[in-house]
């Protein structure tokens, strides 16, 4: 999202009332197809009746892409479903920066149902810590719930989880669009200011700043008889990734730790062979990761996967020996323990926090249901049974990419409560700050148990 490359500048800027009305009926008919339940979390009638209303509110002859990025976002989030969606309007973003961009300069984070500043970029003396009350005379409560229409996600706090990670000051800028000045009235120790800020150079004074939630770099630190391992999202180079593992769990039997920390926060998912191998080197057991996982098969995915795909693979194999729109069970089989010679034995505990997404979030529903260690955190923003498998393609008008999920996945336990993996020992995470709550907090915990 923030590498801002030369290809962005490339894309359509402008598309007409018509080819951006192709596109919503292409959308909401493929969407039919080919997801597994498009109306699992609203209804077919409440669907219809936001989508009118989206078309309806389209007026002007002449769209831009990052006008039309929001129109199909406000029709594919009403699905509710984290998986299924349009993600942020990179492409603008990126034409946006190299024509002197600029964006408001404070990253909020919500908790409590409360806007806090968390970094403050304005050169202005709002605290860190201080409640936005309002921007420009607009509560932050509908301007919250204005990109709340943005965004895909099963329930509000996955939402706010997303506002968090794509960051206020881009999303502000997709609703709002360039602004010099905001005034900003905020609380702060139970008393109530307005002052005036500038907005910051998008690049120099925020992207160049800006730390990204999503942790991608692996590391092993030694914490007194404690391991602590981070293992970054669970993609890329799966050779790279598992030996990585291999390294890190021979130097933790060398030191012979007596605890092993586990770090699935900020952490993006990916896929299930990486995560399998590294539970493989803690579990007692053969495990699997999920208790069912289900697919659904359409003639818009088959036509797709032939054009996309290598369809001598098992896995699309399946998929288009199956007849249209059936639902079938797709068996990824047990994996099995390392050798024990080769496994960790101590206590293992596993850090969750609601930027903890997709796989990690199955990973650690994966672990809780076994009994492998000993989840701390927050509660994810992801449910832990979740409609994911996701299936991509582009508008044909705008060429605007959509995700849309293909299969539904159940957590080991069999349970689809809607909620996201409940941690064992609850540690509130304060993102964006500098203190680790969970790890300092679980690391005391550890000492006093000793």
């Amino acid at each position: 999202m923030t590498s801002l490359s030369g290809t962005l500048l490339h894309a359509q800027d402008y598309f007409t009332k018509n080819e951006v009305l192709e596109d919503m009926a292409f959308l909401w008919a493929s969407l039919e197809e080919a997801h597994y339940n498009l109306y699992a979390y609203t209804s077919k009638a409440e669907f219809e009746k936001n989508y009118l209303q989206v078309k309806n509110s389209i007026t002007q002859d002449s769209l831009s892409l990052l006008e039309a990025t929001s129109i199909f976002q406000k029709v594919i989030s009403k699905a509710d479903n984290g998986h299924t969606e349009i993600g942020f309007p990179g492409k603008s973003y990126g034409n946006y920066a190299y024509n002197d961009g600029t964006l408001f300069p404070l990253e909020l984070v919500l908790e409590h149902g409360k806007a806090l500043v968390r970094k403050n970029w304005s050169g202005n003396d709002i605290p860190i810590g201080a409640e936005v009350l309002s921007i420009n005379d607009i509560p932050i409560s509908k301007i919250l719930a204005e990109m709340h229409t943005l965004i895909s996600a099963e329930r509000p706090y996955f939402k706010n989880a997303k506002i968090e990670l794509y960051s206020f000051p881009r999303l502000y800028w997709q609703l709002h669009g360039k602004q010099d000045n905001f005034e900003i009235k905020f609380k702060s120790n139970k008393i109530i200011k307005t002052k005036t800020v500038s907005a910051v150079d998008l690049i120099e004074g925020y992207e160049m700043k800006r730390t990204e939630l999503f942790n991608q770099e692996r590391s092993l630190q030694f914490i007194g008889e404690s391991a602590y391992l981070v293992t970054g999202d669970f993609s890329g180079d799966e050779t790279k990734f598992k030996s990585f593992v291999d390294s890190a769990f021979a130097q933790i039997k060398e030191r012979r730790s007596k605890n092993l920390i586990i770090d699935l926060r900020n952490n993006g998912g990916g896929h299930n062979a990486f995560s399998d191998y590294l539970v493989s080197y803690f579990a007692d057991t053969t495990f699997r990761w999920n208790s069912s996982y289900q697919l659904k098969t359409s003639q818009f995915l088959k036509e797709h996967a032939r054009q996309h795909y290598d369809t001598t693979s098992t896995f699309w194999k399946e998929a288009l020996s199956r007849e249209n729109g059936e639902i079938y069970n797709y068996d990824f089989g047990d994996y099995q323990p390392q050798p024990p010679s080769k496994r960790f034995s101590g206590n293992v505990y596993v850090l969750v926090n609601r930027q903890s997404h997709s796989q990690a979030t199955v990973t650690a529903a994966q672990i809780q249901d076994y009994g492998f260690a000993t989840i701390v955190g927050e509660e994810t923003g992801e449910y832990a049974s979740l409609y994911a498998s996701i299936f991509e393609f582009k508008l044909p008008n705008t060429q605007i990419p959509v995700s849309v999920s293909k299969g539904k996945m159940v957590r080991v336990s069999g349970s689809t409560k809607e909620e996201g993996v409940v941690p064992d020992i609850f540690i509130k995470d304060h993102l964006l700050d500098d203190t680790d709550e969970i790890l300092e907090g679980l690391l005391e915990k550890i000492s006093k148990s000793d």
